[in-house]
């Protein structure tokens, strides 16, 4: 497993559950097509799983 992941937002969050807006925020994704690197953490994947259909995920 790797220490990074690059998490890109492919989905747009207008309309979403304010609970998946926020995890997206979290993530530090703005707007549609940004990329954030964020650390491979518990805390992190349990973000990424929950809107992972709005994400595209890579190791970094």
């Amino acid at each position: 497993m790797t220490d990074k992941l690059k998490v890109t937002l492919v989905k747009s969050v207008h309309g979403r559950l304010a609970r998946h807006q926020a995890c997206v925020r979290g993530l530090g994704l703005r707007r549609m097509h940004s990329s954030a690197v964020v650390v491979n953490t518990p805390e992190n994947r349990g973000m990424i799983r929950k809107v992972s259909y709005l994400l595209k995920v890579e190791e970094a």
